[in-house]
């Protein structure tokens, strides 16, 4: 199931690894499926309406995250109720991006916007965290892996200092998560760690893209430890980082072949923006960890399918799947249809970001299961 990687591997006749893209259907109109009873339709949309007055406030922010002896700048974000229900009692929701090259914040914005918006006399705030080593957090070089990124997530909630550890004392908040990000949240919370009243796994993935082409055998793994040094290399690393990510051609290339489901939605202003985080400082080695499947949660889809099934009857799971997603990712999501701990499954517009896409269908569906279990 390859996930939101920039980067489409295909398998040659060598040892070689080469680089190819696929071009993607536009999205039409179709249905979607709640549970295995009821069928709805839903119209695409792109973007928000705003012509009335926000009633939601953004407050950006950074949090000091302290691991193993470095002090990591956590860039965060805040949506709060400015209207009529801001003085009641808050409901919190945690929104954490799916884990990519360009993994950012702004990927979860509108959605943000549009719930937090909400006149519905509930005190809805939001917080958008972005993952050490992506996004506008710092990058420094650590041994990145899906433990280091679950105890981050852990950190991020349940630390003394955390920005939002009063918010959810009384364990009094959702998490959203979008790939990678929904199954190390829900993984965490299988283990205890965190404790969620309800989790949403919007198109969610657990296999880096290298692994789930190549295979996992121990040839394959050797191979993906020397691209990974390589990567992390000082000069070296930095012109083969440039050459199969941090380039405007390859991040246009992957929107439009797979991240995306409708190429015209890709605009220049999102690959210029998704372009310069290719660009900070360190950018190359959480990407260099992705590629080769040091992020994965797991390393099976029966690993994948227990996580879920762990979390019956102690958390509710809203499982959301993408129409266009690529045939791997898509074959993992379609696992979770009527699997065990997944108490609502829909499908929605979009490939492996559809929260970013067609952020109002996504909203719409969010704001139902919130209504419903929170």
């Amino acid at each position: 199931m390859a996930s939101a990687a920039f980067l489409h591997i295909s398998s040659s006749t060598s040892s070689s690894f080469a680089l190819s893209f696929k071009s993607s259907r536009k999205f039409s109109p179709q249905s979607f499926y709640v549970s295995k009873n009821l069928s709805f339709t839903v119209k695409a949309s792109t973007s928000l309406d705003y012509s009335a007055p926000s009633k939601s406030k953004t407050n950006p922010s950074s949090w000091k995250w302290k691991f193993e002896g470095n002090s990591v700048n956590i860039h965060f974000e805040r949506l709060e109720n400015d209207g009529g229900a801001a003085d009641r009692p808050r409901k919190n929701i945690l929104m954490v991006p799916t884990i990519s090259d360009v993994s950012t914040v702004e990927e979860w914005r509108l959605v943000a916007e549009e719930i937090v918006g909400k006149n519905g006399g509930v005190n809805w705030s939001a917080t958008i965290v972005d993952w050490p080593g992506l996004g506008y957090s710092d990058r420094p070089k650590l041994d990145y892996n899906a433990d280091i990124m679950e105890r981050f997530l852990v950190d991020f909630v349940s630390s003394a200092d955390s920005p939002i550890s009063s918010f959810v004392t009384d364990e009094e908040y959702v998490v959203f998560g979008g790939g990678h990000a929904a199954t190390i949240a829900a993984r965490a919370t299988k283990k205890g760690f965190l404790k969620p009243k309800a989790i949403a796994a919007v198109a969610p993935t657990w296999a880096g893209p290298l692994p789930i082409v190549f295979g996992r055998d121990s040839s394959m793994e050797t191979r993906y430890g020397l691209l990974r040094g390589t990567m992390r290399a000082p000069a070296v690393g930095w012109m083969m980082y440039n050459f199969l990510v941090s380039n405007e051609k390859a991040i246009r290339s992957q929107y439009k072949s797979h991240v995306y489901a409708d190429p015209e939605n890709v605009t220049p202003s999102i690959i210029e923006s998704r372009y310069a985080l290719t660009k900070q400082k360190g950018a190359r080695y959480v990407p260099a960890a992705f590629l080769t499947g040091l992020l994965d949660p797991v390393t099976s889809r029966e690993e994948f399918l227990e996580i879920f099934a762990g979390l019956d009857g102690v958390t509710p799971v809203l499982v959301m799947s993408a129409f266009g997603a690529p045939k791997r990712s898509k074959a993992e999501m379609e696992a979770l249809r009527g699997a065990k701990g997944v108490k609502e499954f829909v499908e929605v517009p979009g490939a492996l970001l559809p929260q970013e896409e067609y952020p109002k269908v996504v909203a719409e569906e969010l704001y139902r299961f919130l209504v419903e279990n929170f």
